[in-house]
């Protein structure tokens, strides 16, 4: 499947690179068939598209945004080493939302990036995932993913 062809379909354009690392790392590593992204947080432009705690300073949709956001950054990172036509599966999606007490929707939050990854990859793009509550992210951020493909 052109999954680039489902991009644009989409009227989706992904970043010309990933954000610069925040830190002592780098964005992406590939192990044999397999591409494992660093956290990726929701630049837009090189801005934070959504910062503070979820719902009370960010509310759910604009935090399933920034999820969806995160995601494009997470494919900008692979795309570096690997064309995303190349994807075979969606592994894994890691969410982190910082969550404000008592919130307990973060599964709602990652459901942003999964339905996305769903929308551009079809079947292939059917992943496992964890939604976790942070107290904290960086740059206080709304969300962070990392996540794992495999590629031919």
């Amino acid at each position: 499947m052109i999954f680039s062809d489902n991009l644009a379909a989409l009227g989706i354009v992904l970043p010309a690179a990933a954000p610069a690392p925040v830190g002592s790392y780098v964005p992406v590593v590939r192990s044999q068939n397999l591409i494992f992204t660093s956290g990726q947080l929701p630049f837009r432009d090189g801005k934070l598209i959504a910062v503070g705690k979820v719902p009370t300073d960010v509310p759910l949709e604009l935090a399933q945004q920034a999820a969806g956001a995160a995601l494009l950054n997470a494919l900008a990172a692979i795309n570096a080493i690997a064309p995303i036509d190349g994807i075979k599966q969606v592994v894994r999606l890691n969410m982190f939302v910082n969550s404000a007490a008592g919130f307990t929707d973060q599964a709602k939050v990652a459901n942003g990036a999964s339905d996305l990854l769903a929308r551009i990859f079809g079947p292939a793009g059917r992943h496992t995932r964890c939604a976790i509550g942070a107290a904290e992210l960086p740059l206080n951020a709304a969300v962070e993913l990392d996540l794992v493909v495999e590629v031919e």
